[in-house]
């Protein structure tokens, strides 16, 4: 018999806690068809993990976790595990720290392969190959030999002399089919509203008609947190749920379309081909969520209204509801928000309402806080099925009350923000080039490397914007983008990225600068609207888009404008 024998140099015990606890990951393909999950930690994530997931309430602890130079001073380890089904693979641990010049690739990794019977591996900050350009801790990547591998992932920080740990409390199991978890869901409705569009809609689907289920958001509706993202996210387990009660017929049809760290200012440009499909789908419940998304939003609610009178007015006359989700710091934006709703008189729930009192009441706790988020920002696999019973809630309070006989939004009374944009249209190479003239100078060529996100049920991943305009200093014509319109206000949707060769512009209208348009400010491939002009009337306006020259910043995407004219 073997005798395992006790080191001869034993790890002194050591203080730690927690920033990732047995969570859920799946991995998806990567390019040599093997597996890989990513889990973002910048932006505030670790350090926001750290506090609802490792109880860690030291502010000088917090900081240090915000930069590599500090995450070296207070860390002497991190201890890695991971569970999968097969007790006798290996999964590789990446933890990429992002460069300060080279976002993606100048920053250390800290790597260790992982047997995957959950067997702490501890990789020593003192043995890693640190570099110059390591800037902050930027994510964490699980490798695997097959996609689709469901892995639960444990990481643990071991301190350096000098700093405390916390305890590290267990959680309890949570109850879903409990009184008081029911209680819960009941605290998310905020405004029931006028229910006879939707108990129409219901009519409709219980009679064998068609009936199409929409929702538009961030980075929620897209799925994010959920694992898998396509059937555990809320969206379609509301579907579900909303499926069940409208008599669970295959006319019954499920549209998502969420985009990761996007506010309404883009989901009204993207609204008829994201949601509508270009006009082959006709909505009958359009389930609306951008209560954490919005800030961005530079119209401060009007492009929120907008969306909404959007949806409200097609010819389909779909019941529109709004979702208000949370963050972990108990940030959303439904006090901005929810007046829209009590406008136009519609059901609108807040998980805000339902979850963050009873986060701080100890002794009537359901579920903490590490229990619901996936990180700082989306929800776990729980956390989305309380965001759909949350919904489903609205749907069964709609069907026991006495269905309203009339539903008359004023849309010609004043609006509870603003409506100017109801009618904005994307303009890109594909839609509406007929309403401008454009000459491309140097942006003659097509950017394929977007922000993409799963759609419906689709675990692949479908491009946003791919009708583009880009710009390439390093092979042709260094001449501005021009453009003649007759508009009342226009959106231009750039290209962010981190990559080194992402360039920065400036616009400018009628020969006059407007603002500079810079893909790092959020250092990822995502799709960023912004105003460059808004009128009170139509006018004819040229437009200019200028690249800023340099060797290697020198790639820049126009993905479109949103139109009103």
């Amino acid at each position: 018999m073997e005798i395992v024998k006790a080191p001869t140099d034993p790890e002194k015990s050591r203080p730690y806690f927690y920033i990732i606890k047995d969570k859920e990951v799946v991995t998806q393909a990567d390019e040599n068809g093997k597996g890989v999950a990513y889990l973002y930690q910048s932006d505030g994530r670790m350090v926001s993990s750290a506090g609802f997931t490792g109880n860690v309430t030291d502010e000088k602890e917090l900081k240090l976790l915000e930069t590599v130079d500090g995450f070296k001073e207070l860390i002497h380890s991190v201890g890695v595990s991971i569970e999968m089904e097969d007790k006798d693979k290996q999964a590789e641990f990446v933890f990429q720290m992002y460069g300060k010049k080279d976002l993606y690739g100048g920053g250390a990794n800290l790597t260790t392969i992982v047997n995957t019977n959950s067997k702490e591996e501890r990789i020593k900050l003192s043995e890693v190959n640190w570099k110059q350009d390591d800037d902050i801790p930027g994510q964490i990547i699980i490798h695997t030999d097959a996609p689709n591998q469901k892995a639960y992932l444990s990481v643990r920080f071991f301190l350096n002399d000098g700093f405390d740990a916390p305890e590290q409390v267990e959680d309890k199991p949570v109850d879903i089919s409990s009184a008081a978890y029911n209680h819960m869901i009941e605290q998310s409705l905020v405004h029931l509203g006028n229910t006879k569009r939707l108990v129409e809609a219901i009519n409709r689907a219980k009679a064998g008609k068609d009936v199409n289920i929409c929702y538009i958001g961030g980075s929620i509706t897209q799925g994010a947190g959920a694992t898998p993202i396509n059937t555990e996210c809320y969206a379609y387990k509301s579907f579900l749920g909303f499926k069940e009660l409208m008599g669970a017929g295959d006319n019954i049809h499920y549209v998502k379309a969420g985009v990761g760290g996007t506010p309404s200012e883009l989901g009204m440009i993207r609204f008829e081909r994201d949601v509508l499909r270009d006009g082959t789908v006709s909505p009958d419940i359009v389930v609306i969520e951008f209560a954490v998304n919005d800030d961005g939003d530079e119209t401060k609610g009007k492009c929120y209204e907008s969306l909404v009178r959007k949806a409200l007015k097609l010819p389909s006359e779909p019941a529109v509801m709004l979702m208000f989700s949370v963050f972990s710091d108990d940030y959303n934006l439904q006090d901005r928000l929810a007046p829209v709703g009590f406008r136009y008189d519609l059901p609108m729930v807040s998980v805000k309402n339902a979850v963050t009192p009873q986060f701080y009441d100890r002794e009537n706790r359901i579920l903490t806080k590490n229990q619901y988020f996936y990180d700082m920002f989306h929800p776990t696999n729980l956390g989305h099925k309380i965001m759909a019973d949350c919904l489903i809630n609205i749907m069964k309070k709609a069907i026991e009350k006495e269905p309203d006989a009339e539903y008359n939004p004023a849309y010609e009374d004043a609006p509870a923000i603003g409506n100017t944009f109801d009618d904005v249209i994307l303009v890109d190479k594909k839609d509406n080039i007929d309403l401008v003239y454009v000459q491309p100078g140097g942006f003659v060529y097509t950017d394929e490397v977007l922000q993409s996100v799963e759609m419906d049920l689709d675990l692949s991943l479908t491009g946003e914007f791919p009708y583009n305009w880009m710009y390439d200093g390093g092979k042709g014509s260094d001449a501005p983008f021009e453009m003649d319109v007759e508009c009342k206000s226009l959106v231009i949707i750039m290209k962010d990225s981190g990559e080194v060769d992402a360039a920065t512009a400036k616009v400018y209208v009628d020969g006059k600068f407007v603002r500079d348009l810079d893909p790092y400010v959020n250092r990822w491939c995502h799709c960023n609207p912004l105003i460059v002009i808004d009128e009170p009337v139509t006018g004819k306006h040229h437009l200019e888009v200028r690249v800023d020259k340099d060797d290697i910043r020198n790639k820049f995407t126009i993905l479109g404008f949103g139109l009103v004219r």
